[in-house]
């Protein structure tokens, strides 16, 4: 199933998209697309649903795929290809770090360039989305914890990551730095997480064209690993690392700035397109 939320800012309906394209309401049946509806038990109510028999819905501004994320985590330096690029070193054990709640936004919403920045740049990832609490779990199991993926963009302000001391988390976490969508595409339509297509354009320019082939470490394994560390809950969002030609490892880099329109897409899951703006 393709999972979505559908309306403005705050009044997002829950819908799925049926086999036509048509965008069915779901709001007679779940609260939203987060929560108890997206575990096991919830999915499976929602795939009992004959999708004609549902209200459709106009098209119209699409939301972030999931509702109520508690944890949006975000994995560095997890593609080969692209840690050689940063010229920086593949590392032992994922590199973790944490993109606030507050920074996710629609997929096609516009994205903020934040005062200061010189150096804000795009990172097209799978996101994976959690369906129920997992803790401790092996990686053998560690997919059954997971309701389903959409397309992240990772978006990141450099300077703020690392040249101003501290942790990542400050040039990761700008509002609207985290697009999400435009669908949670549940787990049954995804055959290989490891083995997605990804881009991304740039003023229609290609500059990412990679795929999950090149992790180095997979969603089981990412999973089951941050699930040591931390509980995983419903709604939760994984963003896994990004492949070769980010604005950084240009040479010279390039970086975004206002008026550029950034699109990028996974295989399967759709596309994003952001216009980027100077914050107020």
């Amino acid at each position: 199933m393709k999972l979505l939320r559908v309306g403005e800012v705050g009044k997002e309906k829950p819908a799925l998209l049926d086999s036509d394209g048509k965008i069915r309401d779901l709001s007679a049946h779940v609260a939203d697309i987060g929560g108890e509806a997206i575990s096991p038990a919830g999915l499976a109510k929602i795939a009992a649903l004959d999708p004609k028999s549902l209200p459709e819905l106009a098209e119209g501004r699409l939301g972030a795929c999931v509702a109520g994320t508690g944890k949006f985590i975000c994995i560095g330096l997890n593609f080969s290809d692209h840690a050689a690029e940063t010229g920086a070193t593949v590392p032992p054990e994922p590199i973790i770090f944490m993109k606030a709640s507050s920074a996710i936004v629609g997929p096609n919403d516009n994205v903020l360039i934040p005062r200061g920045s010189e150096k804000t740049d795009w990172e097209v990832e799978l996101g994976v989305v959690i369906g129920k609490t997992a803790k401790y779990v092996s990686e053998a199991d560690a997919l059954d914890y997971v309701a389903g993926y959409c397309v992240s963009h990772d978006v990141s302000e450099r300077a703020f990551q690392t040249e101003r001391s501290g942790q990542w988390t400050k040039g990761k976490s700008c509002d609207t730095f985290g697009p999400i969508g435009p669908w949670l595409v549940t787990k049954d339509e995804i055959a290989d997480p490891q083995n997605l297509g990804m881009w991304l354009k740039v003023n229609g320019k290609m500059m990412q064209n990679g795929s999950t082939k090149t992790m180095v470490y997979g969603v089981a394994y990412l999973v089951s690993y941050l699930s040591q560390f931390m509980s995983l809950h419903p709604g939760d969002v994984i963003s896994t690392g990004t492949p070769p030609g980010v604005g950084m490892g240009m040479k010279p880099p390039q970086y975004l700035k206002p008026g550029d329109v950034v699109e990028l897409g996974m295989e399967g899951l759709g596309a994003q397109k952001q216009t980027f703006l100077a914050d107020a």
